[in-house]
């Protein structure tokens, strides 16, 4: 095949926050091989560029002549956007499960591994250059390489979908109950989060989902991260403001304060507060292990997973290098490494051990009219509710590729996949006691395959053995990073599977 007959994906680099692997799956039809050493059935490719809208820039090109014009500063962004989502909702709750310094400990650990394993795909890619996640297991280990990929990769965002619209279930009935002026949540459907969720799927994630082009992507991937870095500074701004223990509210005294202890009333920040009879209420903790520890790592590693755009985001850059690439990684890194550890910290440190698997759900103990807090939760939910049809286009991709690749584009084809895929997120959506077990879970299988396996072992694979022999020093360590991966996704698995067997799951809302 001649590599100058396929047309090259311009916009494959526009990226999805957090679940994010849009750009991935997009570049994954894009031809990328060195010399005629790699060739793919290219068949179908006409129906799956229509992820976005192309223009007169579409051109003949050799993929790895692609000349990038993306500058350092918005490639940091870019990747930073990838990075963020909604894994840093859950992170206040791992650290009430872990304590501050086990917390900092693990944080850190899963950022410096995360920035490893770039560094294993950008020499990966080095060698043979290709820059897609998915080519780089086609080049590595065939079509079982490429499926494997292709199927982490949709796991990974079937379960950013999922922890999105888990968000609009939780928070769009306080929303409600809080324009309605309502003191206490309701039983009409309105106030359903079940029914909502099913609402906003059909009204609005649905229409868009059934576009065969998604012109707005760009504009919800930066909305989405400004949201977050509002709902991060929202959270410090509410740590100096909220007393502790809790603001006195009808229903919310019972499980905080001992009630059948005599306690006296205060006054602080103009809520009236009763003082807790114990004195570790509002206390840290520095080292914490109970049942609910198991979901520390998983929830770290769902909320660093950008690994499949960081290829995509290397073509576009200008005057690529390596070095560079690595470069623009590891300030990412550090940027929501910073973003991550305050949020966890002041939110953790607002509730202790009463805050919630879903951080944003927690501020409603204590006062569910608070503007700030308000405000944050319509920002939010416009950002998950715009991000769900752009994750949703990449799946439907990769299940086209798999399942029809060849066929024509259809219209039946293209509607019935979004309707199914939707109503299988919806059911896990509403039949999931909480967030954490989405985060548990795809934390636990798909991210680890992404951050630690996959890199290393598609490294292995495609360093020539000239270059380095399988008992050099990089693929030892190549080696113990893929089997750090396994032995971390079995014990998270095995954690997660006994916690949800002995009930511990089903209550991992809050404590």
């Amino acid at each position: 095949m001649d590599t100058t007959d396929v047309p090259l994906q311009a916009e494959m680099v526009e990226l999805v926050p957090n679940g994010k692997h849009a750009a991935a799956l997009t570049a994954s039809t894009v031809p990328s091989l060195a010399g005629d050493r790699f060739e793919e059935n290219q068949t179908g490719v006409a129906e799956m560029e229509e992820f976005l809208p192309h223009g007169a820039e579409k051109k003949q090109t050799h993929f790895t002549d692609f000349e990038g014009k993306t500058s350092f500063g918005m490639s940091v962004f870019n990747l930073s956007n990838a990075i963020m989502g909604s894994g840093i909702l859950g992170l206040a709750y791992a650290m009430a499960n872990t304590g501050i310094i086990l917390f900092l400990f693990l944080l850190t650990a899963v950022a410096l591994l995360s920035s490893y394993s770039i560094h294993l795909l950008l020499k990966s890619s080095g060698i043979v250059g290709i820059r897609a996640y998915e080519q780089l297991g086609y080049r590595a280990f065939g079509t079982p390489g490429k499926l494997a990929a292709a199927i982490a990769i949709t796991l990974q965002n079937i379960g950013a979908m999922s922890s999105y619209l888990y968000i609009v279930k939780s928070e769009v009935p306080l929303v409600i109950q809080t324009f309605l002026n309502l003191e206490e949540k309701t039983t009409d459907w309105y106030m359903n989060g079940n029914y909502l969720v099913i609402l906003v799927s059909v009204t609005i994630i649905l229409p868009l989902a059934l576009m065969k082009q998604l012109g707005y992507l760009g504009y919800a991937s930066g909305f989405s991260l400004s949201c977050m870095v509002f709902f991060l500074i929202s959270v410090i701004y509410k740590k100096f403001q909220i007393p502790c223990p809790l603001p006195e509210q009808e229903g919310n005294i019972t499980g905080i304060l001992n009630v059948t202890t005599v306690s006296t009333s205060d006054y602080q920040n103009g809520y009236t507060v009763l003082q807790a009879p114990e004195q570790d209420t509002c206390t840290p903790s520095f080292f914490t292990l109970n049942s609910q520890t198991a979901y520390t790592i998983p929830i770290m590693a769902f909320a660093f997973v950008c690994h499949p755009e960081v290829l995509p985001i290397y073509t576009e850059l200008k005057d690529p290098s390596k070095k560079k690439m690595q470069c623009i990684s590891n300030i990412s890194i550090m940027v929501m490494y910073l973003m991550y550890f305050l949020a966890a910290l002041f939110g953790y440190l607002t509730f202790y051990d009463r805050v919630e698997s879903e951080l944003l759900h927690t501020y409603n103990k204590v006062d569910p009219f608070d503007v700030l807090i308000l405000c944050v939760r319509v920002a939010v939910l416009t950002a998950v509710t715009l991000t769900v049809p752009i994750v949703l286009f990449p799946v439907r991709r990769a299940i086209q590729q798999m399942l029809f690749q060849g066929k024509d584009f259809s219209w039946i084809r293209h509607i019935a996949i979004a309707v199914i895929l939707l109503t299988f997120i919806n059911l896990l959506v509403i039949f999931a006691p909480s967030i954490l077990g989405i985060f548990g879970l795809i934390g636990a299988t798909s991210a680890p395959c992404l951050i630690f396996i996959f890199p290393a072992i598609f490294y292995i694979r495609i360093m020539p053995k000239d270059k380095e022999p399988l008992r050099s020093t990089p693929k030892i360590l190549a080696a113990c990073f893929a089997l750090l991966g396994v032995v971390f996704m079995i014990m998270s698995l095995s954690f997660i599977i006994i916690d949800w067997a002995t009930g511990g799951g089903k209550s991992g809302g809050s404590h």
